[in-house]
């Protein structure tokens, strides 16, 4: 069977400008245009499509996507598999949040007493499923599952007012690091103010700190791509920048 680009969305719950755009930036043709320059879908473009919207609903970009169902090594069946996973983790969350408001509710009508933990417990566990999914396998490998589940859970434990002064703590350090980094001298006195803030800031994550590990996270800022992005976001440079001033801190550059 084929499909017009008409009935292909309505048959997908998407509009038909979204196809014309997939086929302009070649994530999805069509398998032929008609002698009246229709385009014509069929079987095989409708499994693409499915695909496509399953990673749009898994937050993936269109980059990624377009080289993930290109790929000649692409598999749809363990695609699948993968989908059911991530949607099985989205449905766990879900479900936490609707328990999380089924006891808020129960609380407001006074037959339950909720701690300040069980308030933020759905969403907690959210942020420490995105951290696992973006940097789980990286962290894991450097510092072993037991330290991070420890991490884990000190975060899953900590106070609403614990979390409000770990977060400020994180934005000095974020605004420290700018001023700094102009001086352009990471032992100077704002470059080593920012490496204590950021110690301080870490020990409401870690379950031990030291200053090893303090020095290989530091290092990891500037192997990885993605925490490199997250520092030099305001100014390039940042992240090894930081570097310097945290292994300068620790006495671990000469």
């Amino acid at each position: 069977m084929e499909y017009t680009v008409q009935k292909l969305a309505r048959l997908a719950g998407c509009s038909t400008r979204t196809l014309r755009y997939y086929d302009e930036i070649g994530i999805l043709k069509p398998a032929r245009i008609n002698s009246s320059g229709y385009r014509l879908y069929g079987r095989s473009e409708v499994d693409q499509l499915q695909q496509i919207l399953f990673y749009r609903e898994l937050g993936v970009s269109l980059d990624t996507i377009k080289q993930i169902v290109s790929s000649p090594s692409f598999d749809r069946s363990k695609a699948l598999k993968e989908h059911r996973q991530q949607l099985l983790a989205k449905q766990e969350q879900i479900e936490r949040l609707i328990a999380n408001v089924d006891k808020t509710l129960a609380e407001a009508e006074g037959r339950i007493m909720m701690s300040d933990n069980e308030k933020f417990e759905g969403f907690k566990q959210k942020l420490i499923e995105e951290n696992e999914e973006k940097y789980g396998e990286e962290i894991r490998a450097k510092y072993g599952d037991e330290q991070v589940d420890k991490s884990n859970q000190k975060f899953k434990n900590m106070t609403k007012e614990q979390y409000a002064e770990a977060e400020q703590l994180g934005e000095e350090v974020l605004k420290i690091l700018n001023e700094a980094f102009h001086t352009g001298d990471p032992a100077g006195e704002l470059a080593q103010k920012a490496a204590d803030l950021h110690r301080k800031w870490l020990t409401f994550y870690w379950g031990e700190y030291s200053k090893e590990a303090h020095a290989g996270l530091a290092q990891m800022y500037v192997d990885d791509e993605r925490f490199t992005a997250y520092y030099d976001k305001k100014q390039p440079g940042s992240a090894e920048f930081l570097r310097d001033a945290i292994l300068i801190y620790k006495g671990m550059k000469n």
